[in-house]
């Protein structure tokens, strides 16, 4: 695989797919064009492919496996777990019990037609369960042939040092673009002593760095505070300020981001939210785009991640990001 990526044992095209978009988290999607994104982007290269299966309470997961029928030699598949959701589409907790991570990988299983899954990864540390007991039940999951690596998600230092004492862990995913930067003061660094890799996700920062906007209804972004009145008028600033670097370079926006995930770091791999093959064709373009260390500075100086206005998720989701918490609390 030309110049591939190493996710622990995993051998991985330098981006993946993640396909949250295809199930309505941006607003409606297109499930014929959905399928079509999918399978152009294993005929281009890519692996792995990313999502929940609380993406459009299995919707994301059976859509998935009806692209994949008959490819599945071809593909990583990536799951997360343990967001509970209400029939209204409520969000109502994580349960990353045991038992309930048993439970999730046999729906799993069922709904993308496969025997095992590749990567799998609670979505969010559950705060009633011990890291341990969790990655203790995938740990059954592997030996048993369910499951081939575990991965984390959105977690801090002291619960990836935990978890991996238990299982060698593939990857952690977690947010990060070129003003989402957080994870390299303390996470990446230890990432990079214990050989894990990252799956690098919200590259764009949900769209605003291509300048996209919230769609109305069903377009959760509209919920987040980088998107909102004075802080997306602020914003703007920084967006302009990636559009002119990006001209003066020739590539879009899209693909300077993307490019500039891809050159921190040989084990990070930008999952990419395309949700048609217009999207996808424009993502790909960044695989071409080779970033000096005085082109980094420049990018990273014109669009100073400190100059952002607004976290990435609303105040309470911030509260609960493990991610988030100084590495020195208790849990």
């Amino acid at each position: 695989m030309t110049n591939s990526r190493l996710l622990g044992s995993l051998e991985v095209f330098p981006l993946a797919l993640g396909c949250m978009g295809m199930s309505g988290m941006y607003g409606a999607a297109d499930e014929n064009e959905s399928i079509a994104t999918i399978q152009q982007a294993i005929d281009s290269g890519i692996n792995l492919l990313d999502t929940g299966d609380f993406y459009g309470i299995g919707h994301n997961e059976m859509l998935i496996g009806r692209a994949i029928r008959g490819r599945r030699d071809q593909v990583l598949l990536s799951v997360k777990f343990g967001a509970l959701r209400g029939p209204d589409a409520a969000w109502l907790g994580v349960d990353t019990r045991p038992a309930a991570v048993k439970n999730f990988l046999s729906y799993t299983l069922k709904r993308l037609n496969v025997d095992y899954i590749d990567i799998y990864r609670p979505s969010r540390l559950d705060p009633n369960v011990p890291i341990e007991e969790t990655i203790g039940a995938i740990a059954e999951l592997v030996k048993a042939g369910y499951v081939r690596a575990i991965g984390l998600s959105e977690v801090g230092v002291e619960t990836v040092r935990r978890a991996h004492a238990v299982h060698p862990i593939t990857d952690l995913q977690i947010e990060y673009s070129l003003i989402s930067r957080s994870p390299e003061r303390e996470i990446f660094p230890l990432l990079h002593q214990l050989g894990i890799g990252v799956t690098a996700y919200g590259v764009l920062s949900r769209g605003l760095l291509s300048g996209s906007l919230p769609k109305g209804k069903g377009d959760f972004r509209a919920y987040l505070p980088r998107f909102r009145d004075e802080n997306l008028a602020r914003n703007r600033q920084l967006i302009e300020a990636l559009n002119n670097i990006a001209a003066a370079h020739n590539v879009t926006p899209v693909q300077l981001a993307i490019a500039w995930v891809m050159a921190r770091g040989e084990t990070i791999v930008p999952v990419i939210g395309a949700r048609t093959r217009a999207q996808l064709e424009e993502s790909l373009g960044a695989l071409t785009i080779r970033l000096s260390s005085d082109e980094l500075t420049e990018i990273e100086q014109a669009v100073p991640a400190a100059d952002v206005a607004g976290t990435r998720y609303d105040e309470r989701q911030m509260s609960v990001l493990d991610s988030e918490r100084p590495s020195n609390t208790t849990r």
